[in-house]
């Protein structure tokens, strides 16, 4: 059976794990999620790949593939591991490519929206950042509040968006309640979709995906 790592350092590497699992279901999903350093991954591209190439170490060149389930490594570091690492293979989370005419708003992190890459994506996309720097620490303590979660959507209302685009694993978690404060018309999208097609065609899955319901 293939064996596949989804390394995060947080709730958002879980979710993409489950997706993983219930979409593709010939592949042995292996959770490497770095808890101890959650705050430090977030803090910059440098420091992250740092810390990534540690807790990886024992993966590589050991499983078929492993998956950034984390978009500030997906964006920053994906280049460099491909390079160093030629033996292994890599994925990391896609930003999505939303509509510029459709006003789109991106949720993200600093660390994330200083990046050269997500400057060009964002200029590209004509996209407006709105940044929820604490949002991935108290998702993944469960203590994101209704209170303040309503307080920081209301910002970004200010902005009419008609497209939301999420930019950090852990926020595809609130997917139900952003589509009921906001409603349905507006389209919510995260980079899963077309992270699992990538996969797939890494691994060499064409045609044997696990049906959806």
């Amino acid at each position: 059976m293939l064996k596949v790592v989804v390394f995060d350092s947080g709730y958002g590497g879980e979710l993409f794990a489950d997706y993983l699992s219930e979409e593709i279901g010939t592949i042995e999903v292996i959770r490497v999620i770095d808890w101890r350093n959650a705050e430090d991954l977030q803090k910059s591209a440098r420091l992250a790949r740092k810390i990534t190439e540690n807790t990886l170490r024992p993966y590589l060149g050991q499983v078929d593939l492993i998956v950034f389930a984390n978009y500030l490594l997906s964006v920053t570091s994906l280049k460099y591991f491909r390079r160093k690492y030629k033996k292994q293979k890599f994925v990391g989370l896609t930003l999505p490519q939303p509509d510029p005419a459709k006003r789109p708003v991106v949720l993200t992190t600093a660390a994330l929206s200083r990046s050269k890459s997500f400057r060009y994506y964002s200029a590209r996309n004509h996209l407006k950042s709105f940044i929820l720097d604490d949002w991935p620490i108290l998702i993944d303590d469960g203590e994101l509040g209704n209170a303040k979660f309503r307080r920081d959507l209301k910002r970004v209302k200010t902005f009419s968006p008609a497209t939301i685009v999420l930019a950090c694993s852990q926020f595809s978690d609130l997917l139900p309640e952003l589509r009921r404060f906001f409603g349905h018309n507006l389209k919510i999208i995260d980079g899963f979709e077309d992270t699992l097609r990538e996969t797939e065609q890494i691994l060499g899955l064409r045609g044997i995906l696990k049906k959806k319901n």
